[in-house]
């Protein structure tokens, strides 16, 4: 497995992984040093053009996201025929397994994850990308507690087609009524798959089965589910009003968007109550018990005698005043209430507890605390005070931990960063170190969580520092064919420049020299001169009989060779500084440097 490389820098060190169409591995990115995610698509499919396109537009599509709560993409591309996406790797639990491995998740807690899933989605709906495959197994939950939604493999940029007419694509137990019937999609789409998604983690059960995909897709196009508080009753009202209004099979009846969801999960989560019977969202007021209890007079019907009811009104009111003399109505002060502990409980539960004791509840003070948001950490009069009936009892109400900015810590000295990054409360997670020719040494260049993002105290980042220009050593690559010391310079990381010259020693296509030396240490990425030898110069000899003598020395000029001159008696006058032979002959090769030598024609002197 640690043989696996993609891209020549990622490193697969195990498979974590598999789904319809890919793989998932654990893998180390070699040059910047980090743990990634490698989704690889399975081979069955490479040849397959429409699902090659679908899983590049994954990468298309959510490079383009940019949010806490969606998984990064880093980078894709193509190994032969493998296609691979390179995506962050994400530490934590999936919702399916947690909910397999614990049983149903809290109401509240369940309604906090889904309002971060509502955040995502809502990132992604302005971007016209629809998930189209939201289920508890693409639902993360890291170790502090956030939610990342991941997965965006069948996601559709704005209208383009890219299933075969007819097909769908998603998840049986958690598609939409629009989906499974092959319907245009929009982000009612997701909310319903979110709304199924809720159901399954705070009742520990499907909506709906079946014994194929196609009877449960069939099931949530036809079918009503079963209430989730008659699964669960330990579910809220306002929960269940938002599970069943997320769950309409009418996409019109839903929420109008992501954000319109979240907001209704995050009154959940406080412990206040939702409505959505109506087909809108509102904060309903607490009902106001006296107004339950006292009823309306009814009125004297007209035409009849007054005074027999009168006597009737008298006697009833003198039978109740001597009940309540003989039960000890008048004997003095009411008895005092006990005031139960509503630590951990919510709004509407502590409502219930004060309800059943004859108190009620007064003001609500929310408060940051480590403790589940919407919980109560605290309560006026204290548990065990004793007051009289029908007393209000103040609480004080978690609305999570109080969130921070990172700060800005890019271009800052490594020093200077982990000093503001502790005096703001936050921790070192990692430093990790790369070269970067344009950033000095020593000076942070990328940080995880990024500036400006809102995160508890005590939150770890990690800080990606810069290692300046990077340095290798030259390799020597004298006397080694040229195509050899190519390869070696550009595996070293440089670039390489070639010359030739003539050589009458170094075999032909050896590297003669280099610049800079063996040994020498330069910047990744420049140039290294190497000179190739071409081997011995020759030169063919010219023809030079017939020619002047002028023009024969010209032509062994120019092919810088020597000459030797002979003058031979003519009696030709013809003949008169006319070479008449040569050696070598034309055609010969000779190096230069060497001799050739001519006989010149000459008439004989006076």
């Amino acid at each position: 497995m640690t043989d696996l490389v993609f891209g020549r820098r990622y490193r697969v060190t195990e498979k974590i992984g598999s789904g319809g169409m890919a793989d998932v591995y654990k893998a180390v990115d070699e040059v910047l040093g980090r743990t990634v995610a490698v989704k690889v698509l399975h081979q069955q499919f490479s040849a397959d053009e429409q699902f090659v396109a679908r899983f590049r537009q994954e990468a298309q599509a959510a490079a383009n996201l940019s949010h806490p709560g969606i998984v990064n993409i880093y980078d894709w591309g193509r190994d032969d025929d493998t296609y691979y996406i390179i995506m962050e790797y994400v530490r934590g639990t999936d919702l399916k397994a947690l909910v397999e491995q614990r049983g149903p998740i809290d109401p509240l807690k369940a309604a906090e994850y889904a309002s971060q899933v509502c955040a995502a989605l809502s990132v992604a709906h302005g971007y016209d990308i629809i998930h189209r495959d939201i289920k508890p197994h693409n639902i993360v939950l890291t170790p502090d507690g956030q939610i990342k939604v991941m997965d965006f493999g069948i996601a559709r940029m704005g209208n383009t087609q890219l299933t075969q007419t007819g097909s769908v694509l998603g998840t049986a137990h958690y598609v939409s009524p629009e989906q499974a019937q092959g319907q245009t999609l929009g982000p009612a789409s997701d909310l319903y798959s979110l709304g199924v998604v809720l159901y399954e983690i705070t009742t520990g059960k499907l909506p709906f089965e079946g014994d194929s995909p196609v009877s449960v897709a069939l099931k949530h196009v036809n079918e009503d589910a079963v209430p989730p508080r008659e699964v669960n009753p330990n579910i809220p009202q306002s929960l269940e009003a938002v599970i069943l209004r997320a769950m309409s099979k009418d996409p019109s009846q839903r929420y109008t968007s992501a954000e319109d969801m979240r907001q209704d999960l995050q009154r959940v989560a406080s412990g206040r109550v939702v409505d959505t019977a109506a087909g809108t969202t509102t904060v309903m007021p607490a009902v106001d018990r006296d107004a339950m209890q006292s009823g309306r007079v009814r009125p004297v019907p007209q035409g009849r005698k007054r005074w027999p009811w009168v006597v009737a009104v008298i006697a009833l009111l003198l039978i109740g005043i001597g009940t309540a003399w003989a039960l000890g109505a008048f004997d003095g002060e009411p008895d005092k209430i006990k005031v139960p502990d509503l630590s951990g409980m919510t709004v509407s539960q502590a409502e219930d507890a004060l309800s059943a004791v004859q108190l009620k509840v007064g003001d609500i003070e929310p408060a940051y605390s480590e403790e589940p948001s919407g919980t109560v950490i605290g309560q006026t009069p204290e548990a065990e005070a004793e007051v009289d009936p029908e007393s209000e009892v103040k609480l004080v109400v978690s609305q999570g931990q109080e969130l921070f900015e990172i700060p800005k810590l890019v271009d800052l000295p490594e020093d200077d960063a982990i000093k503001q990054l502790r005096d703001d409360g936050f921790e070192i997670e990692t430093i990790q170190r790369e070269y970067n020719k344009d950033v000095d040494k020593g000076i942070v260049i990328k940080q995880t969580p990024k500036a400006g993002s809102k995160h508890p105290k005590g939150t770890r980042v990690t800080l990606v520092v810069s290692e300046g220009t990077e340095l290798r050593e030259v390799p020597n690559v004298k006397d080694k064919s040229r195509s050899t010391a190519e390869n070696d310079l550009t595996a070293a990381g440089f670039k390489v420049k070639v010359s030739e010259e003539f050589h009458d020693t170094v075999p032909e296509g050896r590297v003669m020299r280099q610049t800079p030396d063996a040994g020498a240490f330069a910047e990744v990425g420049s140039t290294v001169t190497i000179v190739v030898s071409k081997g011995i110069e020759l030169v063919d000899v010219p023809e030079l009989r017939d020619k002047t003598e002028a023009e024969a020395r010209g032509l062994l000029d120019d092919l810088r060779l020597d000459v030797l001159v002979n003058y031979q008696v003519t009696a030709n006058p013809d003949e008169d500084g006319i070479v008449l032979n040569q050696d070598p002959l034309p055609g010969a090769s000779r190096r230069p440097g060497d001799t050739v030598t001519i006989w010149v024609g000459k008439m004989p002197g006076p």
